[in-house]
C-alpha cells in the first residue's frame, strides 16, 4: 500500500507541475505546439523507461541492486522532505503550480511569436523540457520503487492512477486547481521515499529489519517525528514577518 501510494502522489505531484507548463504553452501560444513538444518529452521518457528499468532490474544482484535503490530513494526523499520542512516552516515560498503556470505564461508573452504557417518551436522546446525534466525524476522514482520484489505491480498502479487523474485533470480544468494542497503533499512524498530509502539501504547493508516490512511504518512515524520537530523549531526561530511573505 505504501508502494501505491508513494509512486502515485510522487508521480501525481510531478505531472502536475508539467501540466501547467504544457498549459501555459497552449493557452498563450498555439495548442498544437505544446502538444507537440510534450509528446516529443513522453516518447524520450518512454525510451528511457525501457531502458533503464529492466537493465537495472536484470543486471544488478539483488543486495546491491536494494543498495541501489535505497540510496536514490534516500536522495529523492530527504530533497522532497528537506523542502517541505522548509515551506511548513515559513522559510520558503509554498509549492504552488498555478503560480508557476502563471509566470510561465507572462515569460511567453515576452517572447515574439512566429506567423501562424511557421513552427513555434520557442513554444515546441518549453513544452519539452518542462515535461522530460519531470518525467526523467518520475522514471527514477518509479523504476526505484518497481526494483524491490514485490514493487512492480503497486508502483505502476500507482503511476498508473496519477497519470489518469492528471490527464483528466488538464482536459476538464485547462489550468492547474488553486486549492491543491501541494506542500503538505510533498510533505507525505517525501517521507514515503524517505522511508522505503531507509529500508532498502539497510537491506541492501545486511541489516535485517526486526518487523519485516512493517518497520516501514516505525521509520515513517521517526521521520515524521523529527521533521515536524524541525518545522516547530525552525519556526519559532523565523520572523513573523518573514512567514508572511512566504506563506
Amino acid at each position: 500500500m505504501l508502494t501505491v501510494l508513494g509512486a502515485a502522489l510522487a508521480v501525481a505531484l510531478e505531472l502536475f507541475e508539467s501540466l501547467a507548463i504544457v498549459l501555459a504553452v497552449a493557452l498563450t501560444r498555439r495548442t498544437r505546439d505544446a502538444v507537440v513538444g510534450a509528446l516529443a518529452a513522453v516518447v524520450f521518457c518512454a525510451a528511457l523507461a525501457v531502458v533503464v528499468g529492466p537493465l537495472l532490474i536484470s543486471r544488478v544482484a539483488i543486495e546491491p541492486l536494494r543498495l541501489i535503490v535505497g540510496t536514490a530513494l534516500l536522495l529523492f526523499g530527504l530533497e522532497w522532505l528537506r523542502k517541505a520542512i522548509l515551506r511548513l516552516a515559513g522559510l520558503r515560498a509554498r509549492s504552488d503550480s498555478y503560480l508557476e503556470f502563471e509566470q510561465e505564461r507572462e515569460t511567453l508573452r515576452e517572447l515574439e511569436a512566429p506567423p501562424a504557417d511557421r513552427t513555434d518551436w520557442a513554444a515546441r522546446t518549453i513544452a519539452f523540457k518542462g515535461v522530460a525534466l519531470e518525467g526523467v525524476e518520475i522514471i527514477l522514482i518509479v523504476t526505484a520503487l518497481a526494483a524491490r520484489p514485490g514493487g512492480l505491480t503497486p508502483a505502476l498502479i500507482g503511476a498508473s492512477v496519477a497519470l489518469a487523474l492528471t490527464v483528466a485533470l488538464g482536459l476538464v480544468l485547462h489550468r492547474p486547481a488553486r486549492r491543491i494542497p501541494e506542500t503538505q503533499l510533498k510533505y507525505i512524498v517525501g517521507l514515503v521515499l524517505t522511508s522505503f530509502g531507509c529500508f532498502f539501504a539497510g537491506e541492501g547493508l545486511g541489516i535485517h529489519w526486526p518487523l519485516g516490512d512493517a518497520a516501514l511504518l516505525v521509520l515513517a512515524g521517526v521521520f515524521l517525528l523529527a521533521s515536524r520537530l524541525l518545522v516547530a523549531t525552525l519556526g519559532r526561530a523565523t520572523p513573523a514577518a518573514a512567514q508572511g511573505g512566504t506563506a
